[in-house]
């Protein structure tokens, strides 16, 4: 690209008077399947540096899994291709990197096709890949099985002087750690300055949900139309590792402290934030307002990271398939028995090995319309074998169609079974992993592990606020003074709350304990539940062990990836002081 000196830096790295100037990191995707434009849109928008994307979970390797086996010259995110298409000479004019996880599971293939891109638009490209994460051979009857990689590999890639790296499974915050250690030159153990460009990437790895999107009280801005369009994030990392939130100007959305707080509880447990390239401590994260539309994240912590990577392993868990069932007006608890009884004695002793009834009753009484009449009873059964769960239970349901409940009728017909997956999480040691970096003429530079270090010291207890004083209360949904934002992570789910006034921060703490927690969400009744604190974000992080069975591709749950239990919460009534409402 333009202005690109010997070492692959742009001529303006430095700031007058010789330092060196903040990097201007963006985002253009948090997922496979997120806005086409944005890749456009950012390189139009602002002034970058660096932008990202990010297109894997832990479902989109299994997806990629699929591809690969149809065809073993895939596994990697096509769209990328395509958005690349008619923005490859625009990043170039504009002199920005991109640095995308969009490899997936062949990252070679995916550098070698946008070389061959590159050509075919007539643009002068360097393109490197980092590789060494796939480690599918190590685990037998795995689908897919990655390793989380650091940032070291896309670095050494920048270092020399690509302008596109490609990635398959790197952690979403290597792609900000992994430019912003190339840029500043910082080494293995800036072990705190890594952790603020990891805080800085875990806030814009998932895209809008930092400026906006998904936002609990999105209605408080502008009535809501604020976030019609959210613009993507854009964060400004400083050479001692404090960065600024912000967004490209006059785009949609808004960036404050509540959507900073939100997506840095998004998926993450307790004060330590583990990573391949350092750990952070999210108990001494700071946020402050930095003008409109801007939050300084200052006061980061870091510390060694852990020996051992992460693994990611998919495999394929069996068959599944569903048949919801409406039913309408009076006697839905009868309708519902009725039905269920019917087609369990249809199944007969030959049934699937797992059988799941719902019934959802989101009927409203003298309804004004058909469908506000309605409740809904969904069947969900699974097993190893696709005849159990294909035509025995499709046929059984139909053949009902004419002798059931009064009004008997389904959602969508139903059809064969189809396949699910199971995610599941698995440790190396980082010194087994190849990491390496693939540069630009096809060199490859191996990435040297983390030194070993001694086991971490137990995270102070952290002090809880005064309680309020004594006052009336009364009774209202927890959401009118608390966020929340939940994910998941395999099988378990995580809940972030956090109060935006000091006086409901010291309420929230002393209230929603545990087992509090448990008796508003009565799924969580019966499973392990832990209690995280970080007062300086006003928030508790709960982690919920196993309320989503085997991962989100084994789809066990109605909400399969736990992206409204948070909004279920704050929809709970409960006694709240009057002097918080």
């Amino acid at each position: 690209m333009s202005g690109r000196t010997a070492d692959g830096a742009g001529t303006d790295r430095r700031a007058p008077g010789g330092t060196r100037r903040p990097l201007r990191i963006g985002n253009a995707s948090g997922f496979y399947g997120d806005r086409f434009q944005a890749v456009r849109e950012m390189l139009t928008g602002g002034p970058l540096d660096v932008l990202t994307g990010d297109y894997l979970a832990e479902l989109t390797l299994l997806i990629l899994g699929r591809d690969r086996l149809k065809d073993p010259g895939l596994g990697y995110a096509r769209t990328f291709l395509r958005q690349l298409e008619d923005t490859l000479g625009l990043a170039r004019e504009r002199g920005v990197r991109i640095v995308v996880n969009a490899g997936g599971l062949n990252p070679a293939g995916l550098a070698d096709a946008v070389r061959a891109l590159a050509d075919r638009v007539g643009v002068p490209t360097a393109v490197a890949h980092v590789e060494g994460d796939d480690l599918a051979a190590r685990f037998p009857g795995a689908l897919t099985a990655n390793a989380y990689l650091g940032g070291a590999g896309i670095t050494a890639c920048l270092g020399a002087g690509a302008d596109v790296v490609v990635t398959g499974r790197v952690t979403d915050a290597a792609l900000v750690t992994g430019p912003a250690a190339w840029w500043f030159g910082w080494g293995p153990e800036s072990y705190d300055e890594l952790a603020g460009a990891v805080v800085a990437g875990h806030v814009l790895e998932c895209g809008t949900q930092a400026t906006g999107g998904n936002y609990s009280f999105f209605a408080e801005a502008d009535g809501g139309r604020a976030v019609l369009r959210p613009g993507f994030p854009v964060a400004e990392v400083h050479a001692d590792g404090s960065s600024v939130i912000t967004k490209h100007p006059g785009t949609g959305g808004f960036v404050d402290t509540g959507t900073v707080t939100a997506q840095l509880l998004y998926e993450t447990a307790g004060a330590r934030y583990p990573g391949p390239d350092a750990t952070a401590r999210l108990d001494t994260v700071r946020l402050a307002p930095d003008g409109p539309d801007r939050v300084r994240i200052s006061g980061v912590r870091g510390e060694a990271p852990p020996p051992a990577l992460k693994v990611g392993l998919n495999r394929l868990g069996g068959w599944r398939n569903e048949v919801v069932f409406v039913l309408t007006g009076l006697d839905i608890d009868a309708k519902a028995a009725l039905v269920r009884e019917q087609l369990m004695d249809a199944l007969g002793a030959d049934r699937p090995a797992e059988v799941r009834w719902e019934l959802a009753r989101t009927e409203h009484e003298d309804a004004d319309t058909e469908e506000r009449a309605a409740a809904y009873l969904r069947l969900v059964v699974r097993d190893p074998d696709a005849e159990r769960v294909g035509r025995a239970v499709s046929g059984a349901a139909i053949e009902l169609a004419l002798g059931s409940y009064p009004g008997f009728h389904v959602t969508a017909p139903p059809g064969k079974g189809t396949p699910y997956g199971v995610f599941e999480a698995a440790y190396v040691d980082a010194t087994e992993v190849a990491h390496t970096a693939v540069l630009p003429g096809g060199a490859k530079a191996p990435v040297p592990p983390p030194a070993r270090t001694r086991p971490l010291a137990p995270v102070p207890e952290p002090a809880l606020p005064e309680p309020l004083p004594p006052g009336p209360t009364r009774r209202a949904p927890l959401g009118r003074v608390l966020g929340a934002r939940s994910g998941d992570k395999g099988g378990d789910a995580n809940i972030g709350v956090w109060a935006r006034t000091e006086d409901a921060w010291r309420w929230l703490a002393r209230e929603l304990t545990a087992d509090r927690l448990r008796d508003l969400l009565p799924e969580t009744a019966a499973l392990p539940v832990e209690r995280h604190v970080l007062p300086g974000l006003r928030a508790l992080n709960f982690t919920v062990t196993g309320i989503l069975g085997e991962g989100v591709a084994a789809q066990a749950r109605f909400d399969p990836q736990a992206k409204a239990l948070g909004e279920w919460l704050r929809a709970r009534y409960a006694d709240l002081p009057e002097a918080l409402l």
